[in-house]
């Protein structure tokens, strides 16, 4: 299940929840779910995205930056994660964003 308030505009902010309905899914806002919150800093219509993330957990070191821009041919998608704790691994975290990107091209891809 997943749940998702967005504001897009310049400074405008979102939260999305994600639960996980497998029991061995682990979240880390709670038990099973993932809910996180950020701002866009920057919106160019048809050009680029900038936004900033933060995960609801008792770590405040989950927090990242994703720049999605417009490229020919396509759309380049930038994620940067500075000072990712210990409790998630590198390669963890990079499963996260292929799962998260993959559901959006594949959700795209039907729009």
């Amino acid at each position: 299940m997943s749940r998702a308030y967005l504001r897009c505009s310049g400074g405008g902010t979102f939260r999305i929840s994600l639960t996980y309905d497998t029991p061995t899914g682990v979240g880390k806002t709670t038990a099973h779910t993932d809910t996180y919150r950020g701002r866009f800093v920057e919106l160019v219509p048809n050009e680029r995205v900038v936004e900033i993330d933060e995960f609801e957990t008792q770590n405040p070191a989950l927090r990242g930056e994703m720049k999605i821009t417009d490229k020919e041919g396509g759309t380049e998608v930038v994620g940067v994660h500075e000072g990712l704790p210990a409790s998630v691994s590198a390669a963890d975290n990079e499963v996260g964003w292929r799962m998260a990107l993959g559901k959006l091209a594949s959700f795209l891809a039907t729009a």
